[in-house]
C-alpha cells in the first residue's frame, strides 16, 4: 500500500527536524503520540488535530500491530489503511498524519531465541517501512531466551538496533528513497503499558550513562555504514521520573530531572528526548515536561481508560432506565470476555484473588483495552449506544458523568452517547494539546 508519496513530506520533515533547534532557541514546541488502535480514540484525536490545524502522530506497538495481526487484528499495511480512512472521515489531511512504530524490537518475542526473535522483528520492520511508517522506535534493550541477561549489555542492545536500522534503510532505499524514516533509540525504555510497582521507585536517567549509551549506539551505527541514518535519529527514550501502575502514578518532579533537562542541549544532531508512560500526568506536569525539553510525549492507556470510564457510566445509566427491553449488560460481557481470554491480563495484573476483578476492569494499566475489538464486546457497545440514543434525564447524567455533565449540557449531547464517549477522550487529550500545541 505505502504512502502514495504523501505523509513524509518536506513540511513533515521540518516539523520533526526542528524540534530540538526550536528548544535551543527558547521556544517550547512539543509532540504527543497517540499510542492506540481503538477507532474512537483515533477518530477523536484526528478531529482534535483537524480543528486545531495540527499534525497528529499516531503510534502502534509491535503488540498492537504486526505481521500476524497483533491484538488489533491489523498488519502494518492494514493499520495505515485504517488511518487513511479515518483521516478522510474527519477531514484531517493525510499529510498531517504521521505514523510511528513503538517498541519495535525483540521484546514481543523475547521468549524465543535471539536469532528467531530478530528474524521476526526484521520481517515486521520491513512491513512497517514498506507501509510508509514515518518513525521507528528501535527497542532492543530486552533480552531474549538465548541471552544470559537481564540486563542486556549496552553494546549488544546498540548492535541489534543498528542491525535493525540497516534492514529499514535497505527497504527505504528500494521503496521510498526520498522519504526515509526517522528513528528513536534508547537503552532505558520502560515496558509497554505501565511498569510502576508498589514502592513508586522510578529512577531518573543519569546524563553520564546516557552519554555512554549514545556513544555506543553511534559506534554501532558507524560500523554498519549508517552515518546518514544516524542523522535521522530523532529522539532517545529517557526516564524523567514519570510512570504509572495499577493504582498509582509517579508524578513528574522537575527538580529531580534538572540535570537530564540540562543535558538536552548536548544531544547529537537533531536528537531530542522522548518520554513513555506519561499517562495520567496532570496538565501542569505535561507543560513542565515540555518546558524541560522532554519534547515527545507518549500517551495511550489513559485515553482508552477515559473511554472505558464513560462506557461503564453509560452502562449504569442504561441499567437505571425503567423501560429497557434488551440491555447490553456491557460490564458483564467484558468480564466474561476477559475470563475466557486471560492472556492479555493474567501475567500483568498483580493482586489478591479478591482484587483481580477490580484490576481487570479499573486498573490504570487498562488491560481491558485489549478486549474492545472482540466480537462480543463490540456487539455490547453497539447495543449500549443504540439503547441510549434518547433524551437521557439530567439527574442520571449528573450522577454518573459529573465531570462531563457541564460540557454535555453546553453541547446538547443528552441523546448522543457516542458524543459523550468522544468528549471523555478529548478531555483526556486536553493536557497534551495544551502542552504541545499552545
Amino acid at each position: 500500500m505505502g504512502h502514495q508519496g504523501g505523509m513524509t513530506s518536506g513540511m513533515t520533515n521540518r516539523w520533526l527536524f526542528n524540534l530540538k533547534e526550536r528548544h535551543l532557541q527558547g521556544e517550547r514546541p512539543g509532540v504527543f503520540a497517540v499510542c492506540s488502535a481503538h477507532p474512537v480514540v483515533l477518530q477523536t484525536a484526528m478531529e482534535t488535530a483537524s480543528a486545531a490545524d495540527q499534525f497528529l502522530l499516531v503510534e502502534a506497538t509491535a503488540n498492537q500491530v504486526n505481521q500476524f495481526g497483533g491484538y488489533s487484528g491489523m498488519t502494518p499495511e492494514a493499520f495505515v489503511g485504517r488511518l487513511h480512512h479515518l483521516a478522510r472521515q474527519t477531514g484531517l489531511p493525510i499529510e498531517r498524519v504521521l505514523i510511528g512504530a513503538d517498541h519495535l524490537g525483540p521484546h514481543l518475542w523475547r521468549a524465543v531465541p535471539m536469532d528467531e526473535a530478530m528474524a521476526r522483528t526484521r520481517d515486521l520492520l520491513q512491513q512497517c517501512v514498506a507501509a510508509g511508517f514515518d518513525k521507528i522506535h528501535l527497542d532492543t534493550g530486552a533480552p531474549c531466551a538465548s541471552d544470559p541477561g537481564p540486563p542486556l549489555p549496552l553494546e549488544t542492545a546498540a548492535r541489534r538496533a543498528a542491525e535493525l536500522c540497516a534492514t529499514a534503510e535497505e527497504v527505504a532505499r528500494a521503496l521510498r528513497p526520498h522519504a526515509p524514516p526517522f528513528y528513536v533509540i534508547g537503552n532505558e525504555t520502560p515496558p509497554p503499558g505501565g511498569g510502576l510497582e508498589a514502592d513508586n521507585d522510578v529512577t531518573v536517567t543519569d546524563p553520564g550513562q546516557l552519554d555512554q549509551a549514545l556513544d555506543a549506539f553511534e559506534r554501532a551505527f558507524g560500523r554498519l555504514g549508517l552515518a546518514e541514518a544516524w542523522q535521522r535519529v530523532l529522539a532517545v527514550v529517557v526516564q524523567p521520573g514519570v510512570e504509572f501502575g495499577d493504582r498509582q502514578v509517579a508524578a513528574f518532579q522537575p527538580e529531580a530531572a534538572a540535570a537530564l533537562s540540562a543535558a538536552h542541549a548536548r544531544l547529537p544532531g537533531i536528537m531530542t528526548y522522548e518520554v513513555h508512560a506519561t499517562d495520567y500526568q496532570t496538565p501542569e506536569a505535561l507543560r513542565r515536561l515540555i518546558d524541560g525539553h522532554f519534547t515527545i510525549l507518549k500517551a495511550g492507556p489513559c485515553l482508552t481508560f477515559a473511554l472505558r470510564c464513560t462506557l461503564y457510566a453509560l452502562a449504569a445509566i442504561e441499567a437505571a432506565l425503567p423501560d429497557m427491553d434488551a440491555p447490553s449488560h456491557l460490564i458483564e460481557v467484558m468480564e466474561r470476555v476477559m475470563l475466557d481470554h486471560p492472556a492479555h491480563w493474567q501475567s500483568h495484573l498483580r493482586g489478591s484473588r479478591e482484587d483481580m476483578y477490580d484490576l481487570r476492569h479499573y486498573s490504570l494499566r487498562d488491560r481491558i483495552r485489549y478486549y474492545w475489538s472482540f466480537p462480543d464486546a463490540q456487539e455490547a457497545v453497539v447495543r449500549l449506544l443504540d439503547n441510549l440514543r434518547r433524551q437521557i434525564p439530567d439527574e442520571l447524567l449528573k450522577a454518573h458523568l459529573p465531570g462531563l455533565f457541564p460540557m454535555i449540557q453546553a453541547q446538547g449531547l443528552h441523546g448522543d452517547p457516542m458524543g459523550m464517549v468522544k468528549l471523555s477522550v478529548r478531555q483526556a487529550l486536553d493536557g497534551y494539546v495544551e502542552a504541545c500545541w499552545r
